[in-house]
C-alpha cells in the first residue's frame, strides 16, 4: 500500500513516516505540509490511502477529505487528530479511519488494513468509470475480496444469465451487471455474437464443433467448455473463421 502523510507538523509526519515504514508491503510515498496546495500533489503521487490531519492553516482535512471523494478514484482517508471532538465530522465524511495523537502503532497498522478494503467512494467511482469502448479498456465488478478488474484482451467470452452477465477470463469468472446488449454494441470490434447469450472474443475462438443433433458451438483457447452458436448466427460465425483461417 503506497500511503501519503498529510500533515503541518513535521516531527509528526516523520513519526508517522517511521510507523508505517516498520508495516509490511507498506511504504509512504509522499509528505506533503502545506494543506493549501496539498491536492495537486496527492493527484500526482495518486497513493492508496492519505494519512490526513483535521486541523490545519489554510484548509482542513476535513474539506480536503471532501475534494479527494470526488476524484475519479478516491484514496483512502484516515484522519489523525489531537482533537477527539472531530469523530463525527470524520465520520460523516465517509473516512476510513480515525486515530488520535500520539498514534500507537498497532492502531495504524489496523486502519491501514482497513483502508485496504476498497470504500463506498472507490467502488461508485470504479463503477462509473468502467472502460469498455475499446480492447485495451477493462470490466470490474465486486467481489468479496474487493474490487476486481479484468483486461478486455484476456476475457474470453460472456454469457447472459437473467438480470447479470458472467465474463468468463483466463483466470476465472466474474458477475457483472452489464447487459450483453451493451457490451456488444462497445466492443463490436472485438467481439462476436454467436447467440442471443453469448459474447465471444474473436481471437479466442479455436474452432467450431457439430453434435449428433446438429446444434454447432465454438471451441476457445484456454477454456475447456465449449460456446454454443445459434442456428441464426452460425453463417456469421462461419464467416469468422473462413476469415482467420
Amino acid at each position: 500500500m503506497n500511503v501519503v502523510i498529510v500533515d503541518d507538523e513535521p516531527l509528526a509526519r516523520e513519526r508517522l513516516r517511521r510507523m508505517v515504514e516498520t508495516l509490511d508491503d507498506h511504504a509512504v510515498i509522499g509528505e506533503i505540509g502545506d494543506a493549501t496546495d496539498c491536492l495537486p500533489q496527492l493527484a500526482d503521487l495518486a497513493p492508496d490511502a492519505v494519512l490526513l490531519d483535521v486541523n490545519m492553516p489554510g484548509q482542513d482535512g476535513l474539506q480536503i477529505a471532501d475534494a479527494l471523494s470526488r476524484s475519479n478514484l478516491p484514496p483512502a482517508v484516515i484522519f489523525v487528530t489531537a482533537h477527539s471532538e472531530h469523530a463525527l465530522s470524520a465520520h460523516n465524511a465517509s473516512c476510513s479511519g480515525y486515530l488520535l495523537k500520539p498514534v500507537r502503532r498497532d492502531d495504524l497498522a489496523a486502519a491501514l488494513a482497513r483502508a485496504a478494503r476498497p470504500s463506498r467512494a472507490q467502488f461508485a467511482a470504479l463503477a462509473e468509470h468502467v472502460d469498455i469502448g475499446t480492447a485495451s479498456g477493462y470490466v470490474s465488478a465486486r467481489t468479496r475480496d474487493g474490487i476486481e478488474r479484468v483486461a478486455i484482451r484476456d476475457i474470453l467470452y460472456f454469457w447472459a444469465d437473467h438480470k447479470y452477465t458472467s465474463v468468463f477470463h483466463r483466470d476465472g469468472e466474474l458477475l457483472i451487471e452489464q447487459s450483453l446488449a451493451t457490451l456488444e454494441q462497445s466492443l463490436a470490434e472485438t467481439f462476436v455474437r454467436v447467440h442471443r447469450k453469448a459474447l465471444v472474443a474473436r481471437a479466442h475462438v479455436t474452432g467450431l464443433k457439430y453434435s449428433d443433433d446438429g446444434s454447432a458451438a465454438l471451441t476457445i483457447a484456454e477454456h475447456d467448455s465449449i460456446v454454443p452458436v445459434s442456428r441464426r448466427r452460425l453463417p456469421d460465425v462461419k464467416n469468422l473463421l473462413a476469415g482467420a483461417s
